[in-house]
């Protein structure tokens, strides 16, 4: 490989490395080092959260999804984008109202600390939800660095994986929540000029050889040209709702995404938040989707034998050294904003939720961040061991993470901001009945017919208006 992208990617790493160290430096509390203490800018927060909830899915298992499908890909980019727009204009508020009002950390901790009655239950049962889930998240998230760098490097997958893991769990242990938001902030300006940037220019390479994408789509069959996969009637409608489905794990159901808005300092900077966090996937969207559909038309629909290395083999094709190592640091920029976040929300459920709360111990700030510390590294081995044993592609992983943990937590967050008549039972059946069905959907293979994530949010809610209903009322702090 180009010794000039080598060169970049290292002083790319370098970088990543000396945010995380210099936030060391820093005497933090444990509510610093989870959630930053409310001394983080409100653009700051909109740039990780968008950085986080991106990670390598968007840039190459979607625009892996879009080489691979065509244009029915789309409905994923409407499902997400209305999921982002929804979650910042009608919830990112309330996360920040009800953070100041329970002096909670965590997602746990918010839902067992306001519905107390089943305070246990809740903090054990909804963080081992969390731990399961984000350590396969975590992995997909190394999985991705290491393709990136077996294609961008010639490095072997399994030696890229250990890179991307040392790195992430080494800045991420460093300086918490600063560290990770303000990599996640340099990682984010990466992702949108990758994303960005290298559809306009494939798209100009597209005008000028005289090609076009309509017929290139429409040569490669298999429904690459239709909006609904060459599907028609029910199955059509099955298709776009299955492919939509995203949107409901975007419902406040994330853990990753509502910490940006539990550590927003007021109302005005949850306002600018949302007004770059929508500009900034709606540019991201666009770039994924159009990214796939180039890659058919300039290359055909077989050009990469896994269709999640297509960014970086345009990249590669498409420009300059200089330029190709800036925006390959952006693919991997992708995988360690998701990962760093999600190694520093499990690691809060494990020393937030469960040891300091759940177990009651009482030990001060500096014992408690080592503790989290400590976590992080022993969550981020096993998540690299799972990383080299995994051979299922990034796109299906973060999909059963998507339904396992948004959709079983979205409809209780939702009822805890908008309906008083809910209660802790409540809670408990849409966590439970959300896991259990995210559980037997993605095994029994049912979801290659309809969407877990639809099922669970539907079965989920359901099951916590009905509990509720049937419940006596509560006096709800």
């Amino acid at each position: 490989m180009n010794t000039v992208i080598t060169i970049e990617f290292i002083v790319y790493l370098v970088v990543i490395l000396g945010i995380g160290f210099y936030f060391a430096r820093k005497k933090m509390s444990q509510a610093d080092f989870h959630l930053g203490g409310k001394k983080i800018p409100g653009w700051a927060l909109a740039l990780s959260e968008r950085a986080t909830g991106e990670s390598a899915w968007c840039l190459l298992g979607l625009t892996g999804f879009a080489f691979s499908a065509g244009l029915s890909s789309i409905w994923i980019a409407v499902g997400c984008v209305a999921g982002i727009v929804v979650s910042w204009l009608w919830l990112a508020r309330g996360f920040r109202i009800e953070r100041d009002k329970y002096q909670t950390l965590t997602l746990p901790d918010y839902l067992a600390t306001k519905y107390s009655g089943q305070d246990k239950f809740i903090r054990w049962f909804s963080s081992l939800i969390i731990i399961f889930f984000f350590i396969l998240y975590v992995a997909a998230q190394f999985s991705g660095g290491g393709k990136t760098l077996n294609i961008t490097f010639g490095v072997p997958k399994e030696t890229g994986i250990v890179i991307s893991a040392v790195v992430v769990i080494a800045y991420a242990m460093a300086g918490g929540f600063f560290s990770v938001v303000w990599t996640d902030v340099l990682q984010a300006v990466l992702m949108i000029i990758t994303l960005v940037v290298t559809p306009i220019i494939a798209l100009f390479v597209i005008a000028q050889n005289n090609l076009s994408i309509s017929y290139a789509l429409k040569l490669a069959g298999g429904g690459f040209d239709s909006w609904t996969g060459g599907t028609i009637g029910f199955a059509s409608g099955i298709l776009i709702i299955n492919n939509f489905s995203w949107f409901f794990g975007y419902l406040g159901g994330q853990p990753q995404l509502n910490a940006r808005w539990m550590a927003m300092k007021d109302d005005r900077e949850v306002r600018l938040g949302a007004r770059i966090a929508i500009v900034w996937t709606i540019l991201a969207y666009v770039g994924a989707i159009t990214l796939g559909l180039a890659a058919i038309t300039l290359y055909g629909h077989n050009a990469v034998a896994d269709p999640e290395q297509i960014l970086p083999f345009m990249l590669i094709k498409l420009m300059p050294a200089w330029i190709a190592g800036i925006l390959l640091a952006g693919a991997v920029a992708a995988m360690m904003s998701t990962a760093d976040s999600q190694l520093l929300v499990a690691t809060s459920s494990i020393s937030e939720d469960i040891i300091h709360k759940s177990l009651n111990k009482r030990v001060d700030d500096k014992k408690l961040v080592l503790i989290s510390r400590i976590t992080i590294l022993l969550i981020g081995v096993i998540a690299l061991l799972l990383a080299f044993t995994s051979k299922t592609l990034i796109y299906t992983i973060v999909h059963w993470a998507w339904a396992g943990i948004g959709c079983s937590f979205s409809p209780a967050i939702i009822l805890s901001f908008f309906w008083k008549r809910f209660t802790s039972r409540g809670v408990v059946a849409s966590l439970v009945s959300g896991f259990a069905t995210t559980i037997i959907w993605m095994t029994t293979g049912l979801d290659k017919i309809f969407a877990a994530a639809t099922v669970t949010f539907v079965v989920a809610l359901a099951c916590a208006i009905m509990i509720t209903v049937l419940s006596p009322k509560e006096e709800i702090r």
